[in-house]
C-alpha cells in the first residue's frame, strides 16, 4: 500500500475566486522549527544576498515528524549551492525529516509577463512562507484560480514529456526517472481537475483519482502513475516508462494543451 501524502485542508478557492492555501508561518510545527533556523543560519554565512522560503507540508502544517521532506527554496543562491546546502541538512536532521530540498531560483525568474514567470509569482504568493533574506513576494496580489494559473504551474508538461522521452531512450536505468514523470504528470492532472471542477487543487493523488471518474479509460494508468509516484517498491522496465510516456502522458498533455495551453520552447 502506497502512503499518500497528508493534502492541505486549506487549499481552495475563495468566494471571489482566488487561490487560498494552509500555507503561513502560524502553521509550521515547532517541531520543525530547528531545521529553519539551521537553513537560515547557513543561508546567512553565505557571501551575497539571498532569500530563504519553506513551502510543501512543513509550510502548511501537515508534516509529519520522521517521514515528511523539508521543501525549501532560496532565491539568489546558486544551484551547486543550494543542493550543497540540502545535503548538509539532510545529514543533519535525518531523525527529524526525510530529506531536505532546497531547490534554487534567481529574481529575474519572477519578472516579465510569461507563463513560467507568472506561475514562480503564483507559486510565491500562495505556497511559500518567508523565512530570512528580502522577501520578494512582499506586496504580491492575490491570485486568480484559473487557467493562467495553471498553465503557470504547468504548462511546461509538453516540455517535460518531450525531455523524458529522450532520456528514458538514453538511460533507461535512471534512477527514479518514473517517479519525477509520475509526479510532474499528476500535478498537470491537478490543473486538468481544478479547470474542469471550477476549483483549485495540487493535490496530485485526489486529482488523478478524480480525473479517472472523468476519464475512465485513464483510471489504471493513472493508478499506476499514483504508485510510481507514491515510491512503490516497483521498478518499470523501459517498455513499460515508454508505453506511459506513449499512453497516458501524451494523452494528458494533448488534454492540457486544448483545455489550458502549454508553454513554447524557449
Amino acid at each position: 500500500m502506497v502512503e499518500h501524502p497528508p493534502r492541505d485542508p486549506l487549499e481552495g478557492v475563495t468566494l471571489d475566486g482566488m487561490i487560498t492555501t494552509g500555507a503561513r508561518r502560524s502553521n509550521i510545527r515547532v517541531e520543525f522549527t530547528p531545521v529553519l533556523e539551521r537553513a537560515a543560519a547557513h543561508l546567512k554565512a553565505i557571501e551575497g544576498t539571498h532569500s530563504l522560503y519553506v513551502y510543501g507540508s512543513v509550510a502548511t502544517g501537515t508534516a509529519r515528524p520522521g517521514s515528511s521532506d523539508v521543501d525549501l527554496v532560496t532565491i539568489g543562491l546558486e544551484a551547486a549551492a543550494a543542493r550543497e546546502l540540502g545535503h548538509l541538512l539532510s545529514a543533519e536532521f535525518s531523525d527529524l525529516c526525510r530529506g531536505v530540498e532546497v531547490g534554487p531560483a534567481q529574481p529575474s525568474d519572477y519578472l516579465g509577463s510569461g507563463d513560467e514567470a507568472y506561475g514562480n509569482r503564483v507559486f510565491l504568493r500562495h505556497y511559500c512562507v518567508h523565512l530570512a533574506g528580502p522577501d520578494i513576494g512582499q506586496g504580491l496580489p492575490d491570485f486568480a484560480a484559473d487557467a493562467a494559473a495553471a498553465r503557470g504551474f504547468n504548462g511546461d508538461i509538453g516540455l517535460c514529456a518531450d525531455r523524458w522521452r529522450t532520456q528514458v531512450l538514453a538511460a533507461p536505468d535512471l534512477a527514479a526517472l518514473e517517479r519525477r514523470i509520475a509526479r510532474k504528470t499528476l500535478l498537470a492532472v491537478a490543473g486538468l481537475v481544478s479547470i474542469h471542477d471550477s476549483t483549485w487543487t495540487t493535490d496530485r493523488f485526489a486529482s488523478g483519482q478524480r480525473w479517472g471518474v472523468i476519464k475512465p479509460h485513464l483510471a489504471a494508468p493513472l493508478g499506476t502513475l499514483m504508485d510510481w509516484a507514491g515510491g512503490a517498491q516497483i521498478k518499470p522496465s523501459q517498455t513499460e516508462i515508454q508505453a506511459a510516456l506513449d499512453g497516458v502522458v501524451a494523452e494528458l498533455v494533448d488534454e492540457f494543451r486544448s483545455r489550458i495551453g502549454l508553454w513554447t520552447a524557449h
